[in-house]
């Protein structure tokens, strides 16, 4: 009989382990709990408006051309990678406006005009970013941080950025900048992984250094249609694909993991479980008392808009910035309330790719605001607030749009992300990244006190964000090959 692996959850990491399990010759089953597979990367379609719903690029696309080799197949064959032109245009209250793009030709020109006495500190915050991602791609990103030291491991030492790279994040880069607007550009990072920069630590400056060094990518048809790919490839391979299944409990006897029960009364049992999903929840399925909450990251309004008329002038990516950074996130986490005056994510992939609109006319825009994981706040009145606050910071960026240039529209609140994704708060990384322990020590990726027992995903090691997760669908199959080894032929139970 061949090994049997059952993963809780459809998203990213789940069907990259399900991949990376088949590709060793398990038998692999995958629950998902809602209608559709990919989890937070998923599709919302209307009259013939397409639209991604969660991440709307990616970075590091080796990793992702990897994770299609692992499963015998080439990435290009699969899915059109674009890189993007530009990151994102910023739009400041005060009216300044410019593009930041990853081509130093390109930005150096305008980092000279809008921040002359800046350009050194924006070449050692690069450099301090590139010592940072030497120190992480060596250890951090491709094992488990309770891995003892190799013996090459020591060699990582002549790239540790001793001075900037270990404190507050926010103070790095007021050392590295005096221009207000390039401090409010960088200080933006930590929101990648639901992060506050005044409360994250300074290795998170990796983050921008990945972004320029390696650019951001979109794929031609939205980011769905990588999930898409990774399921055909998996049903090819023979995984088996459960829709509107969700795990009430992961069945354990004596310590040791056998198996899933879902909500229609079916158990499957299985050699390993590996739980993709939020690390929060896992006490439940197991028939624990929760821990008491831990801090969560933000979670995120979003309204989705397909507009009739299209905007030549508007950039795939746009940040509309509040006028008082820190003050907005004092009260997303001191608070816990929506910010009276939101910093506005705008993304038009229509302007890529107007196969995504009907008959290539209008537009689709991802209009988002970081928001406190909270989903009892969202009450009728409550997102008429948020919406007008948003629409209000948009309109003083110079971007109108009118209530009879939308044809179709949908709105995402914390409360909605909580219930569709089974995140508590609509917490969309998990824990924050505050600190040293929230952002290095994320839960692991094998279960201490449940042998058999793996996560994978976002709230897990090694963080947040498309590619950080198929960095940790790579640790977990990783870890599930070394208890391989040690388990029975022919046996549904695990011993070790």
């Amino acid at each position: 009989m061949s090994r049997r692996a059952v993963i809780i959850g459809g998203g990213l990491g789940g069907l990259a382990t399900a991949l990376r399990l088949r590709a060793r010759g398990w038998d692999v089953t995958v629950c998902e709990a809602g209608p559709t597979l990919g989890g937070k990367m998923n599709r919302w379609s209307s009259a013939g408006f397409t639209f991604d719903t969660g991440p709307s690029l990616i970075t590091m696309p080796w990793v992702f051309a990897d994770l299609f080799h692992a499963a015998g197949e080439r990435i290009e064959d699969h899915i059109e990678l674009v890189r993007l032109p530009s990151l994102a245009d910023y739009v400041y209250p005060d009216g300044e406006r410019f593009r930041y793009t990853s081509s130093l030709p390109e930005w150096i020109p305008t980092l000279e005009r809008i921040a002359p006495q800046d350009k050194d500190g924006f070449f050692r915050f690069l450099e301090l970013g590139s010592r940072l991602w030497e120190v992480s791609r060596r250890t951090f990103l491709s094992r488990t941080p309770y891995d003892p030291p190799g013996a090459r491991d020591w060699e990582v030492l002549r790239y540790m950025p001793w001075r900037y790279g270990w404190g507050n994040y926010h103070r790095t880069v007021a050392a590295h900048f005096k221009n207000p607007r390039l401090r409010q550009l960088f200080d933006r990072y930590p929101t990648y992984v639901g992060s506050s920069p005044y409360l994250a630590p300074a290795t998170l400056a990796i983050i921008p250094y990945i972004e320029f060094a390696f650019g951001g990518w979109y794929v031609r048809g939205g980011l769905y249609s990588l999930v898409e790919a990774l399921v055909n490839i998996a049903e090819e391979r023979g995984v088996t694909m459960c829709v509107n299944a969700p795990v009430v409990s992961i069945d354990h006897e004596r310590g040791i993991a056998t198996g899933v029960s879902l909500g229609s009364g079916e158990r499957i049992p299985a050699d390993v479980v590996v739980m993709n999903g939020d690390a929060a929840t896992l006490p439940e399925l197991l028939g624990e008392a929760s821990p008491p909450a831990t801090s969560r990251s933000m979670s995120g309004f979003v309204m989705l808009f397909g507009l009739r008329s299209e905007m030549p002038r508007l950039a795939a990516n746009t940040v509309f910035f509040s006028a008082d950074y820190r003050r907005e996130f004092s009260q997303i986490f001191d608070e816990s309330r929506f910010p009276e005056d939101p910093t506005v994510y705008v993304n038009a992939p229509s302007r890529l790719d107007r196969s995504l609109v009907p008959e290539g006319r209008g537009e689709t825009l991802f209009v988002m605001a970081n928001a406190p994981a909270r989903a009892d706040q969202w009450s009728d009145t409550e997102i008429c607030v948020a919406k007008t606050r948003v629409m209000s910071r948009l309109r003083q960026g110079g971007l109108d749009i009118p209530d009879a240039d939308i044809a179709v529209h949908d709105i995402w609140t914390p409360r909605r992300i909580e219930e569709r994704y089974r995140m508590p708060g609509g917490a969309i990384y998990g824990t924050d990244s505050h600190g040293w322990r929230n952002a290095f020590l994320r839960p692991r990726n094998q279960n201490q006190q449940v042998r058999g027992l793996y996560l994978v995903g976002g709230s897990t090691h090694p963080g947040g964000g498309t590619p950080t997760v198929l960095l940790s669908a790579e640790i977990t199959a990783m870890l599930i090959a070394k208890h391989e080894n040690r388990l029975p032929h022919g046996r549904g139970s695990v011993t070790q």
